[in-house]
């Protein structure tokens, strides 16, 4: 069995795969990252795992999670199933190279566009022939509700809500729709590009806000939350077949 780590900033998740079957799933804070693991590894028999990290890790809890497991640590240096045309490839988040083997993985041979809705909006473009060019980074959509907050004397701080207001009414009803409007345009826009430019281009959407974006959005798209964990377990299944 494989075990996929994803440190986040705030929370980890976590991922045991019977090859290429999810078997379970957990989400919790960073402080329990170790007795958590520990508690997998008494339930699960697990031959490999690998570790990706977006938030800090200190260097005691890394030295712990290596004794325990001795994961693949994702970085720029691990071998990956695509090419990787980024012009700067160490700046390239590991969040953002999990998606992109995720989709070679799950349809080769295919132009994809990756869309991850998380705190920021990350798009990611594949070629048919498992070429990575890159794509975009854009602000979130609790983001967008921070920054009206934060950078305005009199607007005040929401959050989303699952149904869009029909008409911006009042200040409270106009950012919902500004916010969540603008989002939903801005990604059908990105698809129409990049649909323009590829013929029969696949659009995957996952993230924390998958599921309120696949019921506004009117393009054809595969969503799925567990996109990423997907593309960890790629990754490792790539490093150990080779």
């Amino acid at each position: 069995m494989n075990l996929v780590i994803d440190i986040g900033n705030t929370l980890v998740k976590t991922a045991v795969f019977n090859k290429k079957t999810l078997l379970k799933k957990d989400t919790f804070p960073k402080k329990e990252l170790i007795n958590s693991l520990k508690e997998i590894l008494n339930k699960h028999p697990i031959s490999h795992s690998i570790l990706s990290s977006v938030g800090e890790i200190n260097n005691s809890d890394l030295q712990k999670i290596k004794n325990l497991l001795n994961p693949v640590v994702l970085d720029q240096n691990t071998k990956l199933p695509f090419k990787n045309l980024y012009k700067t490839p160490k700046t390239l988040g590991v969040d953002r190279i999990a998606l992109v083997a995720g989709a070679v993985s799950e349809y080769p041979n295919k132009n994809v566009l990756v869309i991850d809705a998380g705190s920021c909006i990350t798009y990611d473009f594949l070629d048919k022939n498992g070429e990575y060019y890159g794509g975009a980074i854009s602000p979130g959509i609790e983001m967008r509700y921070k920054s009206l907050h934060s950078y305005t004397a009199n607007l005040p701080k929401l959050s989303a809500i699952n149904e869009i207001p029909a008409i911006g009414n009042s200040t409270i009803n106009s950012i919902h729709i500004g916010v969540l409007n603008g989002v939903i345009q801005e990604i059908e826009g990105t698809i129409a590009q990049f649909k323009a430019e590829n013929q029969k281009l696949t659009v995957v959407l996952t993230g924390g806000d998958t599921i309120f974006l696949a019921k506004n959005i009117k393009s054809t798209i595969f969503a799925n939350p567990n996109f990423l964990l997907e593309g960890l377990n790629s990754i490792l299944f790539y490093n150990f077949e080779k």
